[in-house]
């Protein structure tokens, strides 16, 4: 009897555990959209890997720095990010974060939606989780 008690109880512990890390992931996320939205340099350079490998659906592959002067620049300018059929995986530090994201977008001056599936890869490091990679596919 007490031995299936720790087991259950060990199982609910592992529960637990694996659900505040999505959560805490699932905010990283949202904190990531919103910085795509009002960057802010400090923010972001504390939410991003410096050897982030940012790809879009074009192609272009982006460094953390490349990837920061965009948006700061406004040559990336969301307006607004919607974030839906979202799946969490945490495997020991890594998270893999897949979404659909929808945007509204003024790349230089020039109104535009965005339909993208989204992978992105996060590192669970001293201050938190930070963003290694993302890649962007079109939806169909």
């Amino acid at each position: 009897m007490i031995k299936k008690f720790l087991i259950f109880a060990s199982l609910l512990m592992i529960a637990n555990i694996t659900f505040a890390q999505k959560a805490e992931v699932e905010n990283a996320v949202n904190q990531l959209a919103k910085l795509m939205v009002s960057p802010d340099s400090l923010a972001l350079d504390k939410l991003i890997l410096n050897d982030l490998s940012y790809g879009h659906s074009s192609g272009k592959v982006q460094t953390k720095q490349e990837f920061m002067h965009s948006l700061l620049s406004s040559e990336s300018d969301f307006v607004d990010i919607n974030l839906t059929d979202q799946t969490i995986i945490v495997q020991n530090k890594t998270a893999l974060v897949r979404h659909t994201l929808n945007a509204k977008t003024n790349d230089k001056n020039v109104p535009g939606n965005v339909k993208l599936h989204i992978l992105l890869i996060w590192s669970k490091e001293k201050g938190g989780w930070k963003l290694l990679g993302r890649q962007a596919v079109k939806v169909n």
